[in-house]
Formats: structure tokens, C-alpha cells, sequence
């Protein structure tokens, strides 16, 4: 008995607490915050000649014709995936009040490995929004009858269809042979010649979406020839156009709650990374989930700092993958140059960071690998944009070395790699290695 009600006090604790949490949350509406959300007109910011294109270019559905095929193009976060969604939903609209039939099926190329994998997707969204049977296997059957199987679906349920292909350049299938036709090139090749080899009953229009502006380059020319799309180019957003986009979600959250320069902040640090409006909306909705996280009833600027912190250390912590150790220490010992010194350091001269790099692998008992390999280490780092460098003088005879800059706050850089236990060691003499740091620094600039 005295069991059962432990248990059922605990229900009510984690129940009471659900509900606290609900209650005292900052936001009103956090679905506003989802980059994917398919937003209403009067919140879609700094895109009026690209929304009127797409609109002139899908209005032939709503008459009884064929829309053209389209390519939107531009960097990631610049709009593309939310002005041809929130077109095509009011189409939809639209064409259901007048009892046409009228599809969007959808796709997210990022993730798919292979022209098969890419056509059973299709072949799932489509059934979705029919509602009807997959009708066909992943497995064990092949390519070409999940097509055929896609082309029934689209005939017996659709007078009109657009194909969205998202982030389609990213659709490269297994290349054995450089010379081999991309899985992009393949797949827009028999969306595009469907209807024209009558294979679909209806009208099939197909909006690829990349941030490769050369895209059109890779394709097979049959392909190209076929596909024949409008073109719609995004550019970045400016600091502005970020902020008139989160002013237009702010209620998201609830009133009062979001305390001056929470906006023009997230704006700014979007804006340094080449104007992404995800990235401001998911600062904007992250600032209020850590002050959700720390009890607090108010947005500050702290939050939004935290969450830029936390997303570079999301970004590091995924490029870090499978780095080996020596990898890690190189970049760490470049990263505490600049965290530790007591000069503002713009750069990080290669030859102190060297050094450090030295003393740590001493201090750890871990192999300490030649000037060479630690350049060809900090190599790989700036591949994987993690830094950037410059070769630089230090006057006659004196020679050259290179100086590295960080990408994201080389503190995040830091502290994300602490998390290799070895590293934690080292840091539990951070006294020690601060007075290393200086001391290397000084007799960089004083010394020679």
C-alpha cells in the first residue's frame, strides 16, 4: 500500500511540475519560432519581388494549366523554404474551395543517400497526402516500380502537382566514377519528362531548392534541357530585414516578457553569419528556452549571449567528431593563446601556439608530434573552418609564420574540447598553463 502511494505522489509531483512549468513558461506560441513553420503573409519580411514571382509562376494551377518548374537559389536561411511553402499552402486553399485537386509533395534532399532512397520518399509523401497505401516496399523491389508506383498515385488523386526538392544539390547518390550522373540530375530528368511521356495524368511541376548558385552546371543535359526552370534568387538578409522578421514573431512569447535589445541582438549575431534568418529565430526562441531553463520570468540580453554560446558549441562539437586527440590538443593549445592572454590578441602567431601545444603534451605524458605536423593539424582546422590563417613577417631575417584567427569565440572552442577527458586534466592546472601562455606570448613579441 505504502508503495502504491509513493507512486502516485510521484505522478502528482511530475504532473504538478509539467504544469508549473507550462504555466510560468515565457512563451505564449513556440511553434512561431520553428524555421519550418508555414507562417502567414504579414510576417513574411523582405522578399516581395520572389514572393510575387512564385506566386505569377503557380497561378496557372488555380486556371487549369501547367505552373513552369522553378529553381530557387541562394544561402541557406535566406527565405526559399518559407516563401514556397507558404505560396503553395494558399494555393492549395485555394484549389480545395474550388474542388480542383491540387498536391504539394515534399522532400528534404539533405538526408537522402541515393536517386532510390530520394523516389521511395516521394513515393510515401505523395501516398500521405492522398491518404492512400504506400503500395510498394523499401526494399525488394525496384527503383523504377516505386517510380511507376509514384506516378499512380500522383494520376488517380491529382489534376495538378508541384514536387518541392529541398536542398536538392545536396541529392549526390553513390558516385563510384567522378564522371557518373549526380542522383539530382537523374531524378529531375523523370519528374520533369513524366507528364510529357504520359506517365502522369495531370499537370507536374517540380521547385528545386539549393544554396548553390552553379547548379544548373552539374546537370546531365537532357536533364537541364527538360527541367528548363524560372529562376527566383534569394540574397542575404540585412540587420534590419532580421530584426523586422523577429519583431513579427514576437508573440511567440508573452507580453512583457522580452526586455529591449533582445531583437537587435539576435538581428546582429545572425547577421554576422551571413544574414540567416534561422539562426536569428532559433537564437530568438533558444534565449527563451534557457531563461525557461533558469526559472527566470523575463528574456535578457544574457539569454541571448548564452544561446549564441550554446549554438557555436553545438556547431564545434559536431565538426569535432572523430578528430583524434592530436587534433584536439593543436587546436586547443591555439584556442587558450587568445583565452588566457593578457594582450589582446587579434591573431594567434603560430609559433607561440607551437609552444603551448609543446608544454601540454608534456604536461599530459601524450606523444608531442614536429612543428610540421602541428601546421598540418591547424591545416585540417581552417578546412573545417574552425579558424583562419595568414602568413605573416616578423622583419629582416627573421622569417615567416602563420597566424590564426578564430571563426567562432575560441573560449566555446575551449571549453567544447574539454570534453576529452585528457584535456580536463590539463585544465585542472589552468594557473600554471596561463602563466605558460603569457610567458611564450611575451617572449614572442619582446624576445626576438
Amino acid at each position: 500500500m505504502a508503495d502504491g502511494d509513493d507512486q502516485q505522489s510521484l505522478s502528482q509531483s511530475i504532473k504538478g511540475r509539467l504544469q508549473e512549468g507550462v504555466q510560468n513558461s515565457v512563451f505564449r506560441d513556440k511553434g512561431l519560432l520553428d524555421p519550418d513553420a508555414v507562417i502567414d503573409e504579414d510576417r513574411i519580411v523582405g522578399r516581395d519581388d520572389q514572393l510575387d514571382d512564385i506566386i505569377t509562376y503557380l497561378r496557372p494551377a488555380l486556371q487549369g494549366n501547367r505552373p513552369p518548374n522553378m529553381l530557387l537559389y541562394g544561402p541557406s536561411g535566406t527565405g526559399k523554404s518559407l516563401i514556397i511553402n507558404a505560396v503553395c499552402q494558399q494555393v492549395l486553399e485555394l484549389a480545395n474551395a474550388q474542388d480542383d485537386r491540387f498536391g504539394v509533395i515534399k522532400i528534404n534532399c539533405q538526408t537522402i543517400k541515393s536517386h532510390d532512397r530520394a523516389v521511395y520518399r516521394l513515393v510515401e509523401n505523395a501516398a500521405d497526402e492522398a491518404d492512400v497505401e504506400v503500395g510498394v516496399p523499401q526494399s525488394g523491389v525496384s527503383t523504377d516500380q516505386k517510380l511507376s508506383r509514384f506516378y499512380e498515385i500522383l494520376s488517380n488523386n491529382f489534376d495538378s502537382v508541384i514536387i518541392i526538392l529541398d536542398e536538392v544539390d545536396l541529392l549526390v547518390g553513390r558516385q563510384r566514377d567522378p564522371n557518373d550522373e549526380p542522383a539530382y540530375s537523374k531524378l529531375l530528368y523523370q519528374l520533369s519528362r513524366a507528364s510529357q511521356l504520359g506517365q502522369i495524368e495531370g499537370h507536374v511541376s517540380v521547385a528545386a531548392l539549393t544554396n548553390d548558385p552553379r547548379f544548373m552546371e552539374n546537370l546531365d543535359g537532357r536533364a537541364e534541357s527538360s527541367f528548363n526552370p524560372q529562376d527566383v534568387v534569394f540574397s542575404d538578409y540585412d540587420a534590419d530585414q532580421l530584426q523586422s522578421i523577429l519583431r513579427r514573431r514576437r508573440d511567440a512569447y508573452r507580453d512583457d516578457v522580452l526586455e529591449d535589445g533582445i531583437i537587435p541582438l539576435s538581428s546582429a549575431f545572425a547577421a554576422q553569419d551571413h544574414g540567416d534568418a534561422r539562426k536569428a529565430i532559433d537564437l530568438f526562441r533558444k534565449a527563451g528556452e534557457i531563461a525557461d531553463r533558469e526559472g527566470e520570468d523575463t528574456v535578457h540580453e544574457g539569454h541571448v549571449r548564452d544561446a549564441q554560446k550554446e549554438a557555436e558549441r553545438d556547431r564545434t562539437l559536431t565538426q569535432m567528431q572523430g578528430l583524434s586527440t592530436q587534433k584536439k590538443l593543436s587546436l586547443y593549445a591555439t584556442a587558450i593563446v587568445p583565452v588566457y592572454s593578457q594582450r589582446n590578441l587579434n591573431a594567434v602567431p603560430s609559433t607561440v601556439a607551437y609552444r603551448v601545444y609543446q608544454y601540454l603534451t608534456d604536461l599530459l605524458d601524450a606523444d608531442t608530434k614536429s612543428r610540421d605536423s602541428y601546421l598540418r593539424y591547424m591545416s585540417e582546422a581552417e578546412t573545417y573552418n574552425f579558424v583562419t590563417s595568414e602568413k605573416r613577417g616578423r622583419g629582416y631575417g627573421s622569417g615567416v609564420h602563420k597566424e590564426y584567427t578564430f571563426v567562432d569565440d575560441p573560449g566555446v572552442v575551449a571549453e567544447t574540447l574539454r570534453a576529452d577527458i585528457r584535456i580536463e586534466e590539463a585544465d585542472n592546472e589552468g594557473d600554471l598553463i596561463k602563466s605558460v601562455v603569457n610567458a611564450q606570448i611575451d617572449d614572442f613579441f619582446e624576445g626576438k
